[in-house]
């Protein structure tokens, strides 16, 4: 049994955050899906939704999740917004999605001091209004995913993984 923990959740929801205080907590290795797929195209999540699709997108996705459930473990994973959607999510491990509305994101956003270069590169955010739906959307399917639902909304970083720790210490 993979001993990974996975963090899934809609874009900017604060994943890698949260991913960088349970490796600090823990001593475990941190992965950020985005940062491998921008290694693997020495190109930005932008420029490779720009130049190949959403849908060549989501296979180079599932290209990484296999990698990581074959061989990857005892890490904290920080996923893409629609990194939930590959084939044999839990294989890679414990599925944790953080929760918040569409305006708690956004408010997340923008009080980030450079909250503008924060939402430019995030391809799928550039309409708010089709964001918000995909969000709404999304929720559901993030429910269906996940192991377990932490809401996030409002809460630090530090106190996002010390619930996600005690989470997982009570139900072993």
């Amino acid at each position: 049994m993979k001993k990974n923990i996975v963090l899934i959740g809609f874009m900017a929801v604060g994943k890698g955050a949260v991913a960088r205080e349970l490796c600090a907590l823990t001593g475990r290795i941190g992965l950020d899906c985005d940062d491998m797929i921008e290694s693997m195209y020495n190109k930005k999540i932008k420029e490779i939704f720009a130049e190949f699709g959403e849908k060549k997108f989501r296979k180079i996705e599932q290209k990484l999740a296999t990698f990581l459930a074959k061989n990857v473990n005892n890490a904290i994973i920080s996923t893409g917004g629609g990194f939930y959607k590959v084939k044999k999510l839990k294989k890679i491990g414990k599925v944790i999605y953080l929760k918040s509305s569409f305006d708690g994101i956004i408010k997340r956003i923008k009080s980030a001091p450079n909250y503008e270069k924060k939402l430019a590169k995030r391809p799928l955010l550039q309409d708010l209004q089709k964001a918000r739906i995909l969000h709404e959307n999304r929720d559901k399917e993030y429910m269906k995913k996940a192991d377990f639902v932490i809401v996030s909304q409002d809460k630090s970083p530090a106190k996002i993984a010390k619930e996600i720790l005690k989470i997982l210490k009570d139900k072993k």
